[in-house]
């Protein structure tokens, strides 16, 4: 992307305001090809958002911020050009959640979050919206060891692991496909919410589906940028299960069943994000993503100890690594 893209994006913004003079700076970049940059005036803000569409659309955004809005606190769209890829809004703030959580503030913070989420799965239309289907979650997996094992650790796995492997992808399918279902917005953590009034504001929401009911608070507490201990986070998501209880929510009544659900819900995406974040880096040459791949794999060794199902993840994990370390020590040689 060259400055052109934001020359662009910034007098096509300047020109919806009719500002006669302003400011501009970038604010953030992120894991996709979007880039935001906040316009000020007299005081006054807004957020231009450039997404190149021959990169990705702006109409799912559009879409699901109209569905949202009214319900949750979301950015109010000011001006939007699919064409090119260029979307004007309401600037909700600087201060996202993994830069402002403490330990003294998590529970006040956490509790407005659980809040935002159980009005997000009970009130937000889905009619029409994409489905969570099986094909995804099993082409989410692949990431994990076309990405990650064979590109990042270069594992070729055998052919019985694979067939482990297989085993354990439609274990985790199964455990997914048979929650209830709500509208999802698949990447809610904490760097996706910001410190606002309503509290809290939020953002990146263009790859919502309907998905499995526990998705979204599993990303919530298990984050790819904050680790909390595991009773806490145990707590938290039991705090969920009680309110979406209470808010009439097809959640089960078992708080067992529940932890376990939520167990095999985040090794799915956990090890998504490793694929993922291998990506980001062989791909698209953004390696700092790699950094945070040691606690997932720290998520994935608390599930797989407490989930027998889960076991020969461990072995396989343990194999690969084994293997990982072996060929980078001979590397080396």
């Amino acid at each position: 992307m060259s400055d052109e893209r934001r020359a662009l994006a910034e007098s096509w913004a300047i020109r919806q305001l009719g500002w006669p003079e302003w400011t501009s700076r970038a604010i953030s970049s992120d894991a996709s090809f979007r880039r935001y940059f906040r316009l000020e005036h007299e005081g006054k803000s807004v957020v231009v958002m450039d997404a190149p569409p021959e990169r990705e659309s702006i109409d799912a955004f559009v879409e699901i911020d109209r569905r949202l809005q009214g319900v949750v606190h979301v950015p109010e769209i000011l001006a939007s050009d699919s064409e090119r890829g260029l979307v004007l809004l309401e600037d909700l703030g600087d201060q996202p959640f993994h830069h402002v959580l403490t330990p003294d503030n998590a529970d006040a913070l956490f509790d407005d979050a659980i809040q935002a989420l159980v009005a997000m799965q009970s009130r937000v239309t889905v009619d029409g919206m994409p489905e969570y289907e099986p094909a995804k979650l099993l082409a989410e997996l692949a990431l994990f060891p076309d990405w990650f094992l064979v590109r990042h650790w270069q594992v070729e796995p055998s052919e019985a692991e694979l067939d482990a492997w297989d085993h354990v992808c439609a274990t985790l399918i199964r455990w997914a496909m048979d929650q209830p279902r709500v509208f999802c917005h698949r990447d809610y953590m904490p760097r996706n919410l910001m410190l606002a009034d309503p509290n809290p504001g939020i953002i990146d929401f263009q790859d919502a589906v309907i998905g499995p009911i526990s998705y979204d608070p599993v990303c919530l507490f298990r984050d790819a940028f904050l680790s909390w201990p595991t009773d806490q986070v145990d707590t938290w998501l039991e705090g969920f299960r009680r309110r979406a209880d209470q808010a009439g929510l097809p959640v089960t009544p078992s708080a067992e069943l529940w932890r376990r659900t939520c167990d095999f819900m985040g090794v799915q995406r956990h090890l998504k994000v490793i694929g993922i974040f291998a990506r980001i880096r062989y791909r698209d040459g953004k390696p700092a993503y790699l950094e945070d791949t040691p606690r997932f794999f720290d998520y994935l060794d608390v599930a797989i100890g407490r989930n027998p199902e889960l076991a020969v993840l461990g072995v396989l994990l343990k194999a690969w690594r084994q293997r990982a370390v072996e060929s980078k020590s001979e590397a080396a040689d």
